[in-house]
């Protein structure tokens, strides 16, 4: 069996390690937005929908409602010819 010069051994070691450090993972601690508020209690922001009341939950409703048929829904996004 051929034996690494020393030099080509470290150089390997080096690499190994460095390859297993992107395998670790960092701790997700507590880092998103915690609310205890109902979600159509708004956020205070200027950037809303028009038609759309904080704090009314028929409105937050009807707002997602016309969000997910228009929005997000393909087959009303798509024109066949």
């Amino acid at each position: 069996m051929k034996r690494l010069h020393p030099l080509a051994r470290t150089t390997l070691a080096v690499a190994a390690v460095a390859a297993l450090t992107a395998c670790g993972e960092k701790p997700q601690t507590g880092m998103g937005i915690r609310s205890d508020a109902a979600p159509y209690a708004g956020t205070g922001s200027n950037f809303t929908q028009p038609g759309w009341q904080a704090g009314d939950k028929a409105s937050w409703e009807a707002q997602l409602k016309a969000r997910q048929q228009y929005g997000q829904n393909e087959y009303t996004r798509t024109q066949t010819k």
